[in-house]
């Protein structure tokens, strides 16, 4: 791309991605690393305008052949567990060995206004500065999981523009984590000592997908025994694969304690991975379920799109306020209405 195409680009609020040769030009900056063309890439691809969904459809798929090299972390905590401070510091740590880093950092939004605060670029001040990392902050405008709707689309451009190492920290709101798991290669779970129950917020399922738990600010008081507890929760749960069982280990974003034991870690999970296949099997698996939500996502989309589904559906959503008829009974109009 030359220089004037991309100070074009960069300068744009979203990228036009109208023709052919300009859905070129972008992944070739992308590609090159330009990290103003990446940041408007990935608000293309948060748009929920139709036009740039299509748009940010085909850029995707030009750079698919450039995906899938990353290393994908998902970090998830109870709010104020610190994971910013968590991630500042190993990044901080990756990018001094030679590694660049993509941060997909997940704000939750407000569910009256839609809004977040997006802080975590202000709370990562070494890596905000750092000409290897690129923080991403982005709302979960409603989604579950802890994600954004969009982070796989945007974890895929990041790995495009040369990141080996994916980010992805997530609200840790207590909602299902499965989405995380499912985006990811590694899932850490972030614990504090002396916050009450030891467990707090990680019920069985969490343990289930959790590929280490990490007990944060060690250098506190109740942080052995945090470990402890949860070394004995683990000990009970199945773990997902035979090969690995999570460990327990004791950190410290602030003092950098104990991340570069923690990241030889994670390091040695994903060559046993490799070396089992198991790696190749979970990145296939996720994207037939990266599938289904889009396929569900386009099915809903289509749904709102019909007029006269959507004209009958706030008819039938203020009958089921008012208890004048079941939900069953109103979804199953709705589908006498697509089959006609």
């Amino acid at each position: 791309m030359n220089q004037p195409m991309a100070r074009a680009a960069s300068a744009d609020a979203r990228l036009d991605l109208s023709t052919d040769d300009a859905i070129v030009a972008v992944a070739t900056a992308i590609r090159g690393g330009d990290r103003a063309v990446l940041a408007r890439a990935i608000t293309l691809i948060e748009s929920r305008r139709a036009e740039h969904q299509h748009q940010a459809l085909r850029l995707v798929q030009a750079l698919l052949p450039a995906t899938g090299k990353a290393m994908r972390v998902g970090i998830t905590g109870v709010p104020g567990a610190g994971k910013s401070t968590l991630i500042d510091a190993l990044g901080a740590n990756l990018t001094a060995r030679g590694h660049r880093v993509a941060v997909l950092a997940v704000d939750p939004s407000s569910t009256r206004r839609g809004g977040s605060i997006l802080g975590d670029k202000t709370r990562m001040a070494q890596l905000a500065a750092d000409p290897n990392a690129f923080i991403r902050p982005s709302p979960t405008a409603g989604t579950l999981g802890g994600v954004a709707a969009k982070t796989r689309e945007a974890m895929l451009l990041c790995e495009a523009a040369g990141f080996d190492v994916i980010l992805v920290e997530t609200v840790g709101s207590g909602q299902s984590e499965t989405a995380v798991a499912d985006l990811t290669d590694f899932f850490l779970v972030l614990v504090l000592p002396g916050a009450g129950d030891e467990l707090q917020g990680i019920k069985r399922g969490v343990l289930e997908l959790a590929d280490m738990i990490a007990v944060n600010k060690a250098d506190g008081d109740g942080a052995e025994h945090a470990a402890a507890v949860c070394r004995a929760a683990v000990s009970i749960i199945e773990p997902a694969s035979h090969d690995w069982s999570p460990p327990v280990v004791l950190i410290s974003g602030l003092t950098r304690q104990g991340l570069d034991e923690m990241w030889a870690l994670i390091g040695e999970h994903r060559r046993r991975a490799q070396a089992s296949g198991a790696l190749d099997r979970k990145r296939r698996l996720q994207q037939v379920k990266w599938l289904h939500a889009l396929l569900e996502e386009q099915l809903m989309a289509r749904l709102r799109a019909d007029p006269r589904i959507e004209a009958r559906l706030q008819a039938l959503e203020t009958a089921v306020a008012d208890g004048v008829i079941s939900p069953i009974l109103a979804v199953s109009e709705i589908t006498a209405l697509l089959d006609a």
